[in-house]
């Protein structure tokens, strides 16, 4: 039988359908679409993709590229290496991490992030094989809506909400909320950073699946100061799900009972609206982030890590 690594074409939607089809079935709690990785290309050029082929059946496929919420000049790159269950052992998932490693060490970073379902016990002893260790976890919960009933809504004295698909003008105001907000996400060895308005506004509020309407914006009456936003992200290939993309709360609002509003406005808009289901994810520090959605109902699923390892190491094929 013969194994072959190839170069996704960024241009081919087989290729990337292929690549999707296999992520998906392999990866379920991080899905991606056709249109995900279109997005992606056109949003941040550079990443590639490989599709692992035996004896021409697709088998794997491996994404690597920038950490989204780091400055191009970070140390690392993310990977994603996917092999379906009846093809494994056979050196592809080897193959395709050695891939992206190579992508990583000739654009000058010296790491890779992969991110892994803690209950994946092959996929996280195939990493620590390779000199990869736990580097960030985040405890993920979910929310069912079927049945919820309407949702009240308690909001702080002194707070209007509205959403961006009434008030789009508001971005500029959301992007200062996410300069600061950003900077305080428990989590990595290095803050992260909103970038500047129009990268914020391709990640965060342009991109396909986040529905304006779900995109829940605090004012402050006083001075009609953006003071904090949430955010919904469809989940791709899964009809009725969503995630919470983003709950930012500026410094001077936090503690007041904010955050819990604008979550809830999404749970109300998102029942309304016909989901059934929201998920979301906190790093395993942030306690404030986890007392609240404890509050809200969410119950637990499976812990989601992030592996981080040498380019070196990853680039050796046993």
């Amino acid at each position: 039988m013969t194994l072959t690594i190839r170069t996704a074409s960024t241009d081919d939607d087989v290729d990337l359908a292929t690549i999707a089809a296999i992520a998906n079935a392999t990866s379920p709690e991080d899905p991606t679409s056709v249109e995900e990785m279109r997005w992606a290309d056109a949003t941040y050029p550079g990443e590639e993709r490989f599709i692992a082929e035996l004896d021409g059946r697709p088998i794997g496929a491996a994404t690597v590229g920038r950490i989204w919420v780091h400055p191009p000049e970070y140390g690392a790159l993310w990977a994603t290496v996917d092999v379906l269950p009846d093809a494994r052992g056979r050196g592809a998932g080897a193959a395709l991490l050695s891939a992206t490693a190579r992508v990583a060490k000739e654009g000058g970073k010296r790491q890779l992030h992969v991110p892994v379902a803690a209950d994946r016990a092959d996929a996280v002893a195939f990493l620590e094989r390779r000199g990869f260790v736990e580097f960030e976890r985040a405890h993920a919960v979910r929310l069912e809506l079927a049945g919820h009933g309407p949702v009240a809504v308690d909001v702080p004295n002194g707070i209007e909400l509205t959403d961006l698909a009434t008030r789009p003008e508001l971005v500029e105001g959301v992007h200062a909320v996410a300069l600061e907000a950003f900077l305080d996400i428990p989590g990595g060895d290095k803050p992260m950073t909103a970038g500047d308005v129009a990268e914020f506004r391709a990640r965060d509020v342009d991109r396909p699946g986040i529905p304006a309407g779900g995109f829940v914006i605090a004012i402050e009456r006083a001075t009609d100061q953006v003071v904090g936003y949430a955010a919904l992200l469809d989940k791709p290939g899964s009809a009725g799900i969503a995630f919470h993309d983003m709950t930012a709360v500026l410094r001077t609002w936090r503690r007041r009972g904010l955050a819990t509003a604008l979550k809830l406005r999404t749970i109300s808009w998102a029942t309304d609206h016909g989901y059934t289901a929201l998920e979301t994810g906190s790093d395993e520090d942030n306690l404030a982030m986890q007392a609240v959605n404890r509050r809200l109902g969410y119950r637990p699923m499976t812990d989601l890590l992030t592996m981080r390892g040498s380019v070196d190491a990853a680039m050796m094929t046993r």
